[in-house]
Formats: C-alpha cells, sequence, structure tokens
C-alpha cells in the first residue's frame, strides 16, 4: 500500500506525457488528508540542486506540508529561473485543485533528465486528470509507487505496523547513488502524533544510518529529497524513541532496496569495517573501499581481489583513521583472505558466484570497537550500457 498504508492519505497516478517513454505513469501526487499537516524533509548538498529542491526546501521551512506532486522523466534540474517558476506553477496548480490556502503546502519533486525544462502544459493538464482519482486503496499506492521510477527495474516500498500507528514509504532510486543522501525521491507517510520538530529528528537520524551510508556508483544526484510526513490520523502519540526507531526502520528497508536493484548490477556488496578509533574513522574507510571502482569491478568477475580493498584502505589520512596496516584482516564471504596487512587463506577458498550478496569485513584491530557498515554494487557491463543511453 506504500503511502497510503497510514490513514489519513490518498493518492493518484497518471502517463502524463513527461517520460521519453510513451505510455509510462510519469506522474503522482500524495495528499495528507490531516488532522494533522506535520512535515520533514533532507535534501541534496549538491550545490546544483534543483529547481524543485529549492522550492520544496522552504515550503517545508514552516515544519508543515498538505501535499506532494512528484514526477519522473525530467529533473527540472539547471533550468534557471525559468524551471524554478515551474516548479512554483505545480505547487499553485495542486494547492489550488486541493483547496490548500496557499502554494507553500505543496512540495515538488522531480527525477529524471538533467538540464531540461519540464513540459508543464503537459505535467498540469496530468494533474488536473489525477487529482478526481486520488485514492487510498493499496492499488493506487502501488501504481505511485510505479510512477515515480526511471531507470528502476521495479517498485520499492515499506510498510511498517507500530503499536497504534502506521508508516509507509515508496521510493526511487537506481543509479547516481553516492553517500551523500543517495539519489532518490523519497516519500514516507505515518498517521502518528508527532510534531514537526520529533519528525525532523527522526528522520536525519534515520537518513544518516540509510539513506547516507549506500553507494552504488559514488555520484551525487542534483535531486535528492526524502519528505516525511504526518496526518495523526491514527490518534496515537509514540514514544519519541520509538518512533525513531521504526523511521529508522523505514529508511533502512529502501536504502537496502535501491542497493539491491543497482544499475545493472550483479552483486550487493556490504562492507563493515570494525575496530576503528571512532565511528568516523571507520565510516571514512568504508567510504573509501566502497568508492572503488576497482573493486566493484572485480566483484563483478567474482574475484576476492583483496588488494583492492587495502589499497583503497589506504588512502584515508592517518589522522582521520589511525590504524597500523600491519594488524588489518579483511574477510571475504567468511574466508580470511588478508590476515595482519598480508595474505591469508587462499582467494579460492571464496565462493562468490551465484550469491546476489557479499561481505567485506575489514578489522582495524585498533584496540577500540567503534564500527561502521557502506552498501554498494558492483559494476557491471550493463552499467555502462544504460548510462551510455540514458533517457528517463
Amino acid at each position: 500500500m506504500s503511502v497510503v498504508f497510514p490513514k489519513g492519505f490518498t493518492t493518484a497516478s497518471i502517463a502524463a506525457g513527461i517520460s521519453a517513454h510513451a505510455g509510462k505513469k510519469d506522474l503522482a501526487l500524495v495528499v495528507n488528508n490531516g488532522p494533522l499537516d506535520a512535515a520533514a524533509g533532507v535534501f541534496t548538498s549538491n550545490r546544483f540542486c534543483a529547481a524543485p529542491v529549492q522550492w520544496s526546501r522552504k515550503a517545508i521551512a514552516d515544519g508543515h506540508l498538505r501535499g506532494v506532486v512528484i514526477n519522473s522523466g525530467c529533473a527540472n534540474a539547471c533550468t534557471g529561473q525559468e524551471g524554478y517558476a515551474q516548479a512554483q506553477a505545480e505547487a499553485e496548480n495542486f494547492a489550488r485543485l486541493a483547496g490548500f490556502p496557499q502554494a507553500s503546502d505543496v512540495a515538488v519533486c522531480s527525477t529524471g533528465m538533467i538540464g531540461d525544462l519540464l513540459p508543464l502544459d503537459n505535467l498540469l493538464d496530468g494533474m488536473n486528470k489525477a487529482f478526481p482519482t486520488l485514492s487510498d486503496s493499496a492499488e493506487a499506492g502501488k501504481e505511485s509507487s510505479i510512477a515515480i521510477l526511471t531507470t528502476d527495474t521495479h517498485p520499492k516500498t515499506v510498510e511498517i505496523e507500530a503499536d497504534g500507528y502506521r508508516i509507509g514509504g515508496m521510493v526511487k532510486g537506481s543509479g547516481m547513488i553516492a553517500p551523500q543522501l543517495a539519489t532518490m525521491i523519497c516519500i514516507i507517510t505515518t498517521d502518528a502524533v508527532v510534531t514537526p520538530e520529533q519528525m525532523h529528528e527522526a528522520l536525519e537520524h534515520g537518513a544518516e544510518y540509510s539513506f547516507n551510508r549506500i553507494d552504488v556508483d559514488g555520484c551525487m544526484s542534483t535531486n535528492d529529497t526524502v519528505i516525511l510526513l504526518a496526518s495523526g490520523a491514527s490518534g496515537v502519540t509514540p514514544d519519541p524513541a520509538e518512533f525513531s526507531a521504526n523511521i529508522a526502520k523505514a529508511t533502512a528497508s529502501l536504502a537496502r532496496q535501491i542497493v539491491g536493484d543497482g544499475e545493472g548490477s550483479s552483486h550487493d556488496i556490504r562492507i563493515t569495517v570494525s575496530g576503528a578509533t571512532s565511528e568516523e574513522a571507520a565510516l571514512a574507510c568504508a567510504r573509501a573501499v566502497a568508492a572503488s571502482n576497482l573493486l566493484k569491478c572485480a566483484i563483478c568477475g567474482n574475484d576476492p581481489n583483496w588488494g583492492r580493498v587495502v589499497s583503497s584502505l589506504g588512502t584515508v589520512p592517518a589522522d582521520v583513521a589511525p590504524y597500523d596496516p600491519n594488524d588489518v584482516t579483511v574477510d571475504v564471504n567468511g574466508v580470511r583472505v588478508c590476515d595482519g596487512g598480508k595474505p591469508g587463506q587462499p582467494r579460492s577458498l571464496v565462493t562468490m558466484e551465484g550469491q546476489r550478496e557479499v561481505g567485506i569485513d575489514i578489522d582495524l584491530n585498533t584496540g577500540s570497537d567503534a564500527e561502521a557498515t557502506v552498501w554498494t554494487d558492483d559494476l557491471t557491463h550493463e552499467y555502462v550500457h544504460i548510462n551510455a543511453d540514458y533517457e528517463s
């Protein structure tokens, strides 16, 4: 049921003629019917942030939203003042249709090709036609989760039944994924009674330990947006810690689904660095290894080439992550291929073929126990094909 799993939300989708793929659904609307309209969001840190991001940051600044419009097929990024005017026009049209007092009650999200303006007439006409079909049905939720996709091969959703309240969500993301929020459009909904401040704290924490720790190809998007909406329709006020934990569970599930659908990938790679002096040190090391295209290519070929692990590990400055290379161990799928900075068990003992998940465990053995995990994908011929002939 996606974003309509919690009470108080309706959604609709339509093929508006935005996508390059004729007939593909490419526009989705989400409405928070209340009684609350609390909201929180996190966005890309890319300095070339798209017009929809600029609009939505301002709209959500007061902690309240009543609706979100999402399109695939065009990012409306790097489009100047005209692009911003388009984002505003979307919000104004949505507010008019819904009877909202102001356009700033609406967030705008776009994903697709950078550098193109939206076919605005198509989009607005699509909104007008989709609005009367708003529904809280499971089918409506499923169709909206499909409408926001670009190179994704399948929809990605989450549903959590909590203690008297619900959380639901949908995300798109397959390529252009870097560990600085990752590349996504993500809408999470809840019918809990929560404040914007609680929501912001929970969302930032959840994103930090999920979307900020995945890396498909090391490329940061201009359009990353994660929005959390609360309707309060359950009437239940959850314990703040419990609510935060459930939001973290939702973001973790959605982030893991993004990695599982990485463009053209054949393996999901979990990189866990332990025995570090701090979590920051462990995270820096894990990200350095996850960013190695050489390692990604090796994993694509089912080659547990631990040399590509330690060479990337060695690029992390000593003042960021203190450790002695002669103490480091590396296990791949449970086989210690590197022991104390030198060869361990034979690489031939590692089984990778036919397995979607590959686990790389690095122990810095500093005497401390801080650790961090980053997920990434391998790089395949299919990834090159998809991005050499990209259409959204």
